[in-house]
């Protein structure tokens, strides 16, 4: 009878620990994922920004010499990636192409006038930036205006930072949830040997020596969810980029590593911090109360 009830109990702990383990290899996947797919947004803004095109229209009669000067100036600007030179024969022979009929045979001249197609740094896209731009450049001698989208750059600009709130909010709230169910989860794991710490205690063991095997434990624990969490984060990579080939996802090498490595610390953290909360519980209940809890 006392063996069965012993082969019991084993059971049971044994099953808390696989389901504590399960469940933070749940949370670390979710908590990865999210941040894979938070980086992967991240890029796309990042790509967006970048592909903000800003043309600065020249005057007629501008001057090689001063053309070249000016887009010496323009590459030198901190707010400008690259600048590319747009002749008045390139400009007519793009808008033909739009329009699909010689406006210049038509008109008998070609009103476009040369100018420099500016690509922008991702952190320079934004409203602010771009004014102070369009404002500082057309001042500069040969410029005769500076041409951009500004209902498409505000639009752009809005539904990035709601769209990044809201990734971020979702993330803290997956986070604070899955640290409530794992604390609850732990402690339960914790609970189905609490006759152990309090027999441990009857016999004079000391606070550390009862924590150790259980923090050495929680350890292990939190090195296997993080493998299985690893495991489930590379299969859900491998599908998207196979399964959504034309998305774009993050592929660097660094970045999933970084995450690899956050899921490894954050299991490790996790299950270390609660258990030792939930021991410490347990070694401060009083033995008849233990076994009422």
């Amino acid at each position: 009878m006392a063996r069965d009830n012993n082969k019991r109990i084993k059971r049971k702990v044994r099953n808390a620990y696989v389901v504590s383990t399960v469940s933070i290899a749940l949370v670390l996947f979710l908590l990865g994922a999210v941040g894979y797919l938070i980086l992967g947004a991240l890029g796309a803004t990042q790509r967006l920004k970048e592909n903000v095109t800003v043309y600065v229209m020249l005057e007629e009669g501008v001057s090689a010499e001063d053309s070249l000067a000016l887009k010496t100036r323009l590459e030198g600007h901190e707010a400008v990636r690259s600048a590319r030179y747009i002749s008045k024969a390139e400009a007519a022979a793009e808008f033909r192409t739009y329009l699909g009929d010689d406006f210049v045979e038509f008109l008998e001249h070609n009103p476009l006038p040369a100018s420099y197609e500016l690509r922008l740094s991702a952190r320079s896209s934004d409203r602010e930036t771009l004014s102070a731009l369009e404002r500082q450049v057309a001042s500069w001698n040969g410029v005769d205006e500076v041409v951009y989208q500004r209902s498409v750059v505000e639009q752009i600009t809005s539904n990035i930072n709601k769209f990044n709130l809201i990734l971020l909010l979702f993330g803290a709230t997956l986070l604070f949830i899955s640290l409530i169910l794992l604390n609850n989860t732990i402690r339960v794991t914790v609970y189905s040997k609490r006759y152990i710490i309090q027999t441990m205690k009857l016999v004079g063991a000391t606070r550390w020596f009862i924590m150790r095997p259980f923090l050495a434990g929680s350890v292990l624990q939190g090195i296997y969810a993080g493998l299985i969490a690893w495991g489930m984060l590379s299969v859900m990579i491998v599908g998207l980029n196979e399964g959504l080939p034309e998305v774009r996802f993050v592929t660097e090498r660094t970045y999933i590593l970084a995450i690899y490595g956050a899921q490894m610390a954050g299991g490790v953290f996790i299950s270390l911090v609660f258990t030792g909360f939930a021991v410490r519980k347990f070694l401060r209940m009083h033995t008849h109360k233990a076994f009422l809890y």
